[in-house]
């Protein structure tokens, strides 16, 4: 058996040699096109073939990348072209990052190259009246500047900046109240209330003694006056005692500032304690409005932006702000994030829990290249535009998108101004964005494979195994395409269905076809009796 093997590989050998080139020239043509979708489609194959789809020149570039170290991923300097890797066109399906002399065959190995500056993603070519019939629609990419524009609602709450309060500086009795009640509006220096201060009588009295006696002791009468000042009353009624030169055991409360009583503690008659708090008041000269943003589009509100307002309780009216501040938090249940907007509220309109309806406007400084938004299909792990190139043909680019307001989405990588994107039609690409199959669905036709293509090949053989996804045959030469004698294996295509009874030892007649992915694959395989004739083997059908 081994001498038989021996003999056969030597009869082999001597095939390939007398051969030549030409035993792969089929193989090669198909291998040399094959690029991981890189390929140019159907539609362009009438242009000038690439001088390294012939095998001298593929050997010859592989020669070369072993002297000047080039390797896959490296751009090819005599073509300008990436190369995606290496193979041997009678098994397409073996790559090989490195140039080298074939595992298989006694011939060097050929690149397979990507087209310039391009991904191994191929173009799409849609004939102008497909195009037509589907509404095929584009739009140029621009350059220009950003307006986001944000709508929120949101309602009217209290400055809280401009917050007083009123409160006590001693123990004592409120024995008048000039203010009664919440909301009400008051203004600053008003009278609040009028207190008793049992405290500061007899503090008073030293105080004006220590004045009418000790007139000459100006440390004495210093600190009496220290005293008044550290029992809670001001400079004001310190003064108020000196003019008066009698004791004044009641004071009255003004408000701090203009605005509005937003609490209320003090009743009339209560008592009080140091540092009770009788009353807040809440200016109105401006307000703030929280407005509620969805937390997709809070990264288009910035501190600065300008926002216009309007509501429904002042109709008519429209009220210019800013955004003061982003709050750091998200609410959970609304997955929204407030902003916090001040107005300018002279005439008082805009009163707290007034609802308004809230536009954010910001022109973003730079400059950014524009597509529709539609432009763009959003597939969950990246984002793809088609771009339109001359001849009907479009080519799937990924793209790194930015901001996106007004219908416009920002460009932010892998597109420039002056290209063209579809705008309608994306339904053509399937979910996944899986695009190898949308030229055959844009063109309404099956796209062409080596089983329904590549010309068959016949030939007689003796089975020298098998099993159900190959067959290995030891056959004489096959001039259709250039093959010698030898033994190889061939594949079985689905469903792998072999003849009945059939066993090594037997002698086939067989056809076939060179696959560029998985190499020579048998269409028909016919068990021949043993008495059979041998046929003229490879005839071409």
């Amino acid at each position: 058996m081994n001498t038989r093997l021996t003999l056969i590989a030597i009869g082999a050998a001597a095939a390939l040699a007398a051969g030549g080139y030409a035993t792969y020239q089929a193989g090669m043509h198909r291998g040399m096109g094959q690029s991981g979708g890189v390929a140019a489609p159907a539609s362009d194959s009438a242009g000038a073939e690439d001088p390294t789809s012939s095998i001298a020149a593929g050997e010859a570039a592989t020669r070369r990348h072993i002297k000047q170290g080039i390797k896959a991923g490296d751009v090819d300097p005599a073509t300008g072209k990436p190369v995606l890797y290496y193979h041997d066109p009678m098994v397409p399906g073996k790559r090989f990052d490195a140039p080298a002399k074939s595992p298989f065959m006694d011939m060097m190995l050929v690149p397979v190259y990507g087209g310039a500056g391009r991904d191994d993603q191929g173009t799409v070519t849609v004939s102008p009246r497909i195009q037509q019939n589907l509404g095929v629609r584009t739009a140029e990419v621009v350059e220009g500047t950003l307006r986001p524009m944000v709508s929120a609602v949101g309602s009217i709450a209290w400055n809280e900046r401009d917050q007083s309060v009123v409160q006590a500086r001693a123990m004592g009795y409120i024995e008048k109240l000039h203010v009664r009640a919440t909301l009400d509006r008051v203004r600053a220096g008003q009278p609040f209330a009028e207190l008793y201060v049992p405290e500061w009588v007899a503090a008073q009295e030293e105080y004006l003694a220590v004045r009418r006696f000790a007139a000459g002791d100006a440390g004495l009468i210093a600190a009496a006056r220290q005293r008044l000042l550290l029992a809670g009353m001001s400079e004001a009624q310190v003064a108020s005692v000196d003019a008066a030169g009698t004791v004044q055991p009641r004071i009255t409360l003004v408000v701090p500032s203009s605005g509005v009583v937003a609490e209320l503690v003090a009743r009339e008659g209560m008592t009080v304690s140091p540092g009770m708090m009788l009353a807040r008041i809440n200016g109105l000269a401006s307000v703030w409005a929280n407005a509620e943003l969805p937390e997709s589009q809070a990264s288009l509100v910035r501190p600065g932006s300008q926002v216009e307002a309007r509501s429904p309780g002042v109709p008519g009216a429209v009220f210019r702000g800013t955004v003061q501040a982003l709050l750091p938090e998200v609410n959970a249940t609304t997955r929204t994030l407030k902003a916090r907007v001040q107005f300018a509220n002279p005439s008082g309109q805009l009163v707290p829990g007034l609802f308004v309806k809230l536009q954010f406007m910001d022109t973003r400084a730079g400059k950014a290249l524009l597509v529709p938004t539609e432009a763009v299909i959003q597939t969950g792990r990246r984002a793809v535009v088609m771009v339109a190139e001359e001849g009907g043909r479009f080519a799937p680019v990924d793209v790194e998108t930015g901001l996106e307001t007004g219908g416009q989405t920002e460009i932010r990588r892998g597109l420039k101004a002056g290209q063209r994107v579809v705008v309608s039609s994306q339904f053509l690409i399937d979910s996944e964005a899986s695009l190898k199959g949308v030229e055959a669905r844009l063109n309404n036709a099956p796209a062409p494979t080596a089983a329904n293509t590549a010309p068959r090949h016949t030939g007689q053989g003796l089975v020298e195994s098998l099993d159900r996804e190959s067959v290995t045959l030891s056959h004489g030469p096959i001039p259709s395409v250039g093959m010698g004698a030898m033994t190889m294996e061939f594949r079985l295509p689905p469903p792998n269905r072999l003849p009945r009874g059939l066993a090594v030892g037997d002698r086939v007649d067989f056809e076939f076809y060179v696959d560029p992915t998985d190499g020579p694959t048998v269409t028909t395989l016919t068990l021949l009796p043993p008495s059979a004739p041998a046929a003229a083997p490879g005839a071409s059908r």
